[in-house]
């Protein structure tokens, strides 16, 4: 296997893994220069990207890496040209080496970034293939996506801000994004700016290294549209919190759209000042679900019309029964079907789909461990899981250890005991009570019944 086809199974993970913005941003312009003696070598675009790979995603890439090349020991990130790839259908290919399509396996051919179309990034940072267009709307998602057009046609005067929160991969971004290229179309010289919040963290923090803070603020506040993707990464960090909530006290006071997304309600998001969380609130907040099996079919044939594939109807509906929790899997399969018809220009039957899908679909799915819980609990409240098992009395851990309580007792059927001696020891009668709380306002409290939804939804959805 060459470097080239080594990284581009790397990228292939993590296309999957991250947002469409983070994967673009971080993975955008990289390569594998060298690999020799156990260690890779990827050459990055600058010193950012270097130090943002090592510190953030170097542990999972050298875990992809190995899935393929087991002698791989570890990686190094250094800053150099970038060439891009000579396209395949570029190289000459002797019949000897014409592939048999009964063997086809997608990880020797085109990669997912091969396939798709170039992604078209216009000067507010927006994909511009996120369109209201090419967004499928269900009873999922029809809430946001009405009120996304409204907020379109009527930026910084009908919900504003427009706050839309749901599970990875579920249409967020592409909504958000559609709404900034909606209006964009409409008023071209409109100040329209998208950026994930890691990223306007980033910012931040270089501007006041640079003592270039002014120019940051007069950036932000200039714009007309603010959109601010994944706005939970911005717990705990109190300085960009400050910065964010002058910014968008800024830019609400003169009627100007800001537009967040997150992965859950703002109530959920720890580490927030009560301030900044009120102002989320302030406007609309609509979710995304995951989608019903009519809307994954649908959304199937809409993506595969815009590579002219026509699928039969029995294959769309094996890879929408397959895959049930993530859209961005979804794209994922189809990548993997449109590289076989690139391949062999015919239309795969449902035999030939379930034996190149296999690898995607049969993978096995591990069991949920207590850990797991107590993890998905931990990091959706953004608290340590020490503190769910230790004897904090703080309100803020209290609720969701017995949160953890409940969907132990749910999810494993454990005993009340068992569960208790998990979590730090405690005596059989406090988990009672903690399962019985959590149930009985289960049942007229929405918020919760909403946050045990997503967290159930995050839990299952890293099982596979």
């Amino acid at each position: 296997m060459t470097n080239e086809d080594l990284w581009q199974t790397v990228l292939g993970e993590m296309e999957l893994t991250l947002s469409r913005a983070n994967f673009v941003t971080w993975f955008k312009n990289t390569s594998i220069s060298a690999h020799e003696s156990g260690a890779v070598i990827v050459s990055v675009p600058n010193g950012f990207t270097q130090e943002w790979l090592e510190n953030k995603y170097n542990k999972f890439i050298l875990k992809s890496l190995r899935k393929t090349s087991p002698d791989v020991k570890e990686v190094k990130y250094v800053i150099g040209s970038y060439s891009p790839p000579p396209r395949r259908e570029h190289l000459d290919v002797s019949p000897e080496t014409q592939m048999d399509k009964e063997s086809f396996a997608y990880d020797d051919q085109l990669s997912v970034g091969e396939l798709e179309q170039p992604v078209l990034v216009n000067k507010a940072n927006l994909n511009t293939r996120y369109t209201f267009s090419s967004f499928i709307v269900g009873s999922s998602n029809e809430l946001a996506n009405a009120a996304s057009l409204a907020v379109a046609g009527s930026p910084g005067t009908v919900y504003n801000p427009l706050l839309i929160y749901g599970g990875v991969g579920l249409g967020k971004t592409h909504l958000m994004q559609a709404v900034g290229n909606e209006i964009l179309a409409k008023r071209p010289g409109a100040q329209v700016k998208y950026i994930a919040a890691e990223r306007f963290t980033t910012e931040l923090i270089n501007s006041l290294q640079d003592k270039r803070i002014e120019e940051f603020k007069q950036r932000y506040r200039a714009c007309d549209v603010l959109i601010i993707d994944d706005i939970q990464f911005l717990s705990g960090k109190e300085k960009t919190q400050e910065e964010f909530f002058h910014t968008f006290n800024h830019l609400f006071a003169n009627n100007k759209q800001i537009i967040l997304s997150s992965d859950r309600p703002p109530k959920a998001i720890g580490g927030i000042e009560e301030r900044l969380r009120s102002r989320f609130e302030g406007g609309m907040v609509a979710d995304v679900g995951i989608p019903e099996l009519e809307m994954r079919v649908a959304i199937l044939k809409k993506k595969s019309e815009e590579r002219n594939i026509a699928l039969p109807d029995d294959v769309l509906m094996y890879i929408s029964t397959k895959i049930q929790k993530n859209i961005r899997e979804l794209e994922g399969a189809l990548n993997k079907i449109a590289a076989y018809v690139q391949h062999t220009k015919t239309v795969p039957s449902l035999k030939i789909a379930e034996k190149i899908l296999s690898s995607l679909i049969n993978q096995p799915k591990r069991m949920i461990l207590v850990r797991d819980i107590m993890k998905a609990v931990s990091d959706f409240y953004d608290i340590g899981l020490d503190e769910i098992v230790n004897q904090c009395r703080r309100k803020e851990v209290v609720r969701p250890r017995q949160i953890t309580m409940y969907l132990l007792r749910e999810e494993l059927q454990s005993s009340y005991p068992a569960i208790g001696a998990k979590l730090g020891n405690r005596d059989h009668t406090t988990v009672m009570y903690g399962c019985e709380k959590i149930t009985k306002e289960l049942e007229n409290n929405l918020t919760l019944q909403e946050e045990v939804r997503l967290i159930r939804e995050r839990l299952y959805a890293n099982m596979g």
